[in-house]
């Protein structure tokens, strides 16, 4: 493991296993079950997964506590030599933009970050930084997963592009600044329920990650494609609707069967 995200992420499968842990769904002592079932699919998993993806507010929901179980599983992911994406899609300006990238980026150096870009370009700025120095890479949220995400992103603008468009210009403008070979530390998130905008937005971005999420019960589809990093959560870490570590295995091979097929 050389701790740089990208070369990791696309030396792998490119399949990411979303972990939106759900207590209810893990019996009496369901933190201790959430740590050992999640360890236990990294280790089953682990050669079928270019990264894991551990949504920060599913965490943060369970209190202090799942705010710790975060971090431990991240710290356990990377000992694991799985890489890790924090989907926790900070932003915000000056120091505070600066104290988010060294909470992640800085302090599990060859790792990942979700970041939200509408504060503009000087709340980038600190998170590509933090990025280049650390080894790691920020996924910034382009055209998401969710019906509703038109309502905003789909505006146009006074060029006539629409909103997503525009960002997508910009990052891949500074995608060229943190090449690491083919591909760059400046990445996006890409709903999987928008196939068409991956391929135009692909156009625009060659040398970009995209994280894909919304596969399994959002309906997205898996895609196949240079850097394209398809992303199930629900699907995956619960499949039939409970922990299930024989099931998961089973659905990532139904997943990467289906790589191969497009191939």
């Amino acid at each position: 493991m050389n701790g740089e995200f990208v070369q990791e992420a696309v030396a792998r499968p490119p399949l990411v296993l979303g972990v939106d842990p759900r207590p209810e769904l893990h019996g009496q002592n369901p933190l201790e079950h959430i740590r050992s079932y999640t360890l236990e699919l990294l280790e089953a998993l682990g050669s079928k997964i270019c990264a894991v993806k551990f949504q920060a507010a599913f965490f943060e929901a369970i209190g202090p506590q799942g705010f710790a179980l975060m971090h431990e599983l991240i710290a356990g992911a990377r000992v694991l030599s799985v890489p890790v994406i924090v989907d926790a899609k900070r932003g915000d300006i000056g120091s505070t933009a600066e104290a988010y990238a060294r909470a992640y980026l800085g302090a599990y150096p060859g790792s990942a970050l979700t970041v939200n870009p509408y504060l503009g370009e000087d709340a980038l700025e600190p998170f590509f930084s933090a990025a280049n120095r650390n080894g790691g890479a920020v996924f910034v949220v382009l055209k998401t997963s969710n019906p509703g995400s038109g309502l905003f992103q789909d505006l146009p603008t006074s060029s006539a592009k629409l909103v997503y468009q525009v960002i997508a210009e910009y990052l891949a403008q500074q995608a060229e600044k943190y090449r690491v070979g083919e591909w760059s530390r400046i990445a996006a998130v890409v709903g999987a329920t928008y196939p068409q905008q991956v391929h135009s937005l692909r156009a625009l971005m060659p040398h970009s990650l995209f994280l894909l999420p919304g596969l399994g019960v959002q309906g997205g589809e898996i895609m196949l494609g240079g850097g394209l990093l398809n992303s199930a959560s629900r699907s995956l870490y619960y499949p039939g609707g409970k922990p299930d570590l024989d099931g998961a295995i089973r659905q990532a091979q139904t997943y990467l069967e289906a790589l191969k097929e497009k191939a």
